[in-house]
């Protein structure tokens, strides 16, 4: 049997940055190991706390909406159809500063997980988990 999940069968949670996640794929739900899909969301006005991960690389790609990319030092207005890499250890926030739901995938390698996402504070300091 093929393993596919339908967007509308799974369950949202709040990521330890803050997005509006649907896990699409993962090994938590399919045969998937070694990569993850999710759908994320951030409200207008709203943007995710900034972070890194030691481990994992990831892959943004924006599907509706606007907003503001902030990899290390550099910000960059980002729109549909944009694919943005973060590559392990840069800190990394989005913004929405538009009116509508900024509504993006995310794709990480290896998997996403809570314990491989480390926060950092206005000052840039790590804050502890």
């Amino acid at each position: 049997e093929m393993d596919i999940q339908n967007i509308k069968d799974v369950p949202s949670f709040t990521t330890k940055d803050g997005s509006e996640i649907r896990e699409l794929l993962a090994h938590r739900n399919s045969v998937i190991q070694n990569q993850s899909l999710a759908e994320a969301r951030v409200a207008p006005g709203l943007s995710t706390q900034p972070h890194y991960h030691p481990l994992t690389e990831e892959i943004y790609y924006i599907l509706e909406g606007v907003g503001e990319m902030t990899i290390g030092d550099e910000t960059q207005v980002v729109a549909p159809g944009d694919a943005i890499a973060i590559a392990p250890g840069e800190i990394h926030t989005i913004r929405n500063h538009g009116d509508q739901t900024l509504l993006f995938l995310c794709c990480c390698a290896p998997c996403y997980e809570h314990h491989d996402t480390v926060l950092i504070d206005e000052n840039g300091n790590e804050i502890p988990s």
